[in-house]
């Protein structure tokens, strides 16, 4: 019970629901928007944390022109990413994005003179230097720490003053996205996912949105590896593997497709399943280990999406005129 009601363990929880909720807002604007079904997404996020660790430690930029600097090579990672891909469509498409996602995972496996490889950040200055990328984000974290505790008092430890950075830049995510996709622009991409080829009839260019979207959204992606990479101080290619996709995916379904404001209520639903199974301290669940009880977390996660397929599948706020249809 007292872990029940920890207010560090929750903030943690809190804080890493926000940066999903601003992955997978990347993600709505691709999918929910565009109808491009892009399971590659993690990718992006592994390009602007390592961008930004690289140029830190190897490099030595300071850490707000590396952080801008991860966002921009996101956003080329996710031009880029178009380029090969934009003429195939629906599962094509997704296999192509996959794919192209697991080369960026192993290739920062794999080129440990670069990223580090399978020992990640902590090999990143080399075998016997101490790589830390993020020591101004850590006396950035603790001023905010600082005013809060002047507010709530002792309730304000790290990972509270992360959550409420967090949520903060999850918010000013969701303030800019919402009159883009509200815009002429955004309805184009709702054109091009209900009909691409009626809106290039219409003399709109289709290749040009689809880019674009991909663009926006790797960038969002970008933000949430800067944020996950400044929460756990350290990370490796392990951290960028598919399901890391996967939970982003079930956040919008979640959510609805379409429901930009949507995302982030979605992702701390998915972060109370997560987490609050951990819980699961009572009969029958007391027969089970700890490794047990970790995969019966990912059956009570697939079963609920099961069940959210099966009678709602435009999701919990979505309509179903919004679904993405091929």
């Amino acid at each position: 019970m007292s872990q029940l009601l920890n207010l560090e363990f929750w903030s943690l929880v809190g804080a890493v629901s926000g940066i999903y909720a601003i992955f997978s807002i990347g993600l709505q604007l691709q999918f929910g928007f565009t109808g491009l079904l892009n399971f590659g997404h993690v990718a992006s996020m592994a390009i602007g944390a390592y961008t930004m660790a690289i140029l830190v430690v190897k490099e030595h930029v300071p850490l707000w022109g590396a952080s801008l600097i991860a966002i921009a090579a996101g956003m080329l990672f996710g031009a880029a990413l178009s380029l090969p891909t934009l003429r195939l469509r629906a599962d094509y498409f997704a296999i192509a994005t996959i794919a192209i996602s697991e080369t960026v995972r192993y290739v920062a496996l794999n080129e440990q003179a670069l990223t580090g490889g399978a020992l990640g950040t902590s090999n990143l200055a080399g075998p016997t230097q101490v790589a830390e990328y993020n020591t101004d984000w850590v006396s950035f974290q603790a001023s905010v720490q600082s005013w809060l505790h002047d507010v709530v008092g002792g309730y304000a430890g790290s990972d509270f003053a992360m959550l409420v950075i967090v949520w903060v830049v999850v918010l000013l995510c969701l303030l800019v996205l919402t009159p883009v996709v509200h815009s002429p622009w955004g309805r184009v991409l709702r054109a091009i996912r209900e009909d691409e080829d009626a809106a290039a009839a219409l003399g709109k260019r289709v290749a040009m949105y689809k880019l674009q979207s991909l663009s926006i959204g790797a960038g969002f992606g970008a933000i949430a590896g800067l944020l996950y990479a400044f929460e756990f101080q350290f990370f490796s290619p392990d951290d960028f593997d598919p399901l890391t996709t996967f939970y982003a995916w079930l956040i919008v379904l979640i959510a609805g497709a379409a429901r930009i404001w949507a995302v982030p209520l979605g992702a701390l639903i998915f972060g109370l399943i997560f987490s609050g199974t951990r819980f699961f301290n009572f009969k029958p669940f007391t027969y089970l280990d700890a490794a047990q009880l970790a995969y019966l977390r990912m059956i009570v996660i697939g079963a609920i999406l099961i069940a959210l397929m099966a009678w709602r599948p435009q999701g919990l706020f979505g309509k179903r005129e919004e679904m993405v249809l091929e």
